[in-house]
């Protein structure tokens, strides 16, 4: 799929399919109003019938309309100003593309989606987003990219960007819609590696032995159950002068969760080839930032492991021994990330990085908080929060921020050992777990992300299939861009 800027007669130029976005006030926009002239009239006989409705990420099909020479006229609604536009034409782009992708086009051409470059950017990732299915083996593929897509307006800059990001966006979703016999440590790290070679950043890979010499007794605890060994990634992006302190990215990388011994069960399971999702996330934001040439210093910790069960599976009641030293006593083997977290947490912190921001679909706890639609936000500063919060608010990727009171630490306090995996009951679930990973950042300014809920989906939506939605690509490629 290539993207090309249009800024010839967009009506009268021949395409497969015009992609017009309207709103609720269409009668005012120019481009109801050259779709009318092109087609004397028949356009606005056919919006004042009210068949053609503008609520957002409704898309209607006009076949052969008059006067305009594409097979397809695809009207997509916006419905009325939205505070966030971002979202707004991110959704109504990929519903369009995806209304369209059904079969193969060769052109395609998208009009009135955006009024800034960001908001073209997020159309243009909405797009590519819409393009792409989870139909990765089927015998019949049920989504077809069109070889072309031409924006109308658009500069070749922000075309070249907002490609970057929705292929970013994508490369996440792909991953996490990999069979788990398809992607496990191994193969994460094939691909992390053809990712690094192809958008220019660095990539070191810890395996068993070396994780062994460097003592992440936590995450090498997850991994004992299964005969896939685990794999550490350490990422580093260079885009400033090598004085300048890094922000480190960490992402949780369960490639496959059973819940160990505390077994999940068959519901719960089906989809946890997703628990690598912070992972993916945290790979596809650097083939984001090094391909858009970001102007920051970044280096990014992946822990990869399969959580299984085993004769030498780690077991309730067993006290670990993590990284940084802190002992850990074992309440509860399917709460593992925060266990693979405690480790690379540990390894981020020995680049002396200015922040620390963690990617993880690491709570229940958190989906039944917040949904399926936001992520939980903690963090152990308040300006830091606020700046996560408000852009990912801005791209339309929405955070909320869950109390971290220093009470919650009093019930991960441990009777063997330093602490436990585990809060007191089921409550305040997501926040314990956050106060866990906190033990191991040392005061280092940090913001942990609970992705558990919008990182996969279980049925489409408009604008995106089921599956793997790459939830936070863009909002950090677009932070850390501007």
């Amino acid at each position: 799929m290539k993207f090309v800027s249009s800024n010839q007669d967009w009506v009268a130029e021949p395409c497969d399919a015009l992609v017009v976005a309207l709103d609720d006030n269409w009668a005012r926009t120019a481009e109801y109003q050259a779709i009318d002239r092109a087609t004397s009239g028949w356009f606005q006989r056919v919006m004042q019938s009210t068949e053609v409705p503008t609520k957002p990420n409704k898309v209607t099909m006009l076949i052969a309309p008059p006067g305009i020479p594409a097979g397809i006229l695809a009207i997509v609604g916006t419905g009325s100003a939205q505070a966030t536009a971002c979202n707004t034409f991110f959704r109504a782009a990929g519903s369009a593309m995806r209304a369209l992708a059904s079969k193969q086009r060769s052109v395609i051409r998208f009009v009135g989606f955006g009024n800034s470059p960001l908001e073209t950017r997020a159309a243009i990732a909405g797009a590519m987003v819409g393009a792409q299915g989870q139909d990765l083996y089927k015998s019949e593929k049920t989504t077809f990219a069109p070889g072309t897509v031409e924006w109308l307006g658009a500069k070749e800059a922000q075309i070249r960007a907002g490609e970057i990001i929705g292929e970013s966006v994508n490369l996440a979703r792909h991953m996490i819609n990999q069979p788990p016999n398809k992607l496990y440590p191994e193969t994460f790290t094939q691909r992390a590696n053809e990712v690094a070679n192809d958008a220019g950043f660095s990539i070191e890979v810890w395996g068993k032995e070396r994780l062994e010499q460097e003592r992440c007794g936590a995450l090498l605890a997850v991994a004992a159950g299964s005969v896939r060994e685990p794999r550490l990634l350490i990422l580093r992006y260079r885009g400033s002068t090598p004085d300048s302190e890094p922000l480190a990215l960490v992402g949780k990388g369960v490639t496959f969760d059973s819940g160990g011994y505390s077994l999940k069960p068959t519901d719960g399971m089906l989809t946890m080839k997703c628990d690598m999702a912070g992972a993916a996330t945290v790979l596809a934001i650097f083939n984001a930032i090094a391909k858009l040439k970001v102007r920051r210093n970044v280096i990014g910790v992946v822990g990869l492991v399969e959580n299984l069960v085993s004769g030498d599976a780690f077991k309730l009641g067993d006290v670990l021994t993590a990284r940084s030293g802190k002992t850990i006593e074992i309440h509860n083997t399917d709460a593992e990330g925060r266990l693979v977290l405690a480790d690379c947490l540990n390894v981020a912190l020995q680049e002396n990085p200015s922040h620390i921001i963690d990617f993880a679909t690491l709570t229940g706890a958190c989906v039944v908080a917040l949904g399926n639609d936001v992520a939980g936000l903690m963090s152990n500063q308040t300006q830091l929060q606020v700046d996560v919060q408000s852009f990912t608010e801005k791209c339309g990727e929405y955070t909320w921020p869950l109390p971290m009171h220093s009470f919650y630490s009093e019930q991960i306090t441990g009777k063997v050992a330093d602490i436990k995996n585990v809060g007191e009951g089921r409550w305040g679930g997501a926040i314990t777990a956050a106060k866990f990973l906190e033990e191991f950042v040392q005061a280092r300014p940090w913001v942990h992300l609970d992705i558990a809920g919008p990182a996969f989906l279980d049925s489409p939506k408009p604008w995106c299939d089921a599956g793997g939605t790459g939830f936070l690509v863009r909002s950090f490629a677009e932070w850390l861009l501007a």
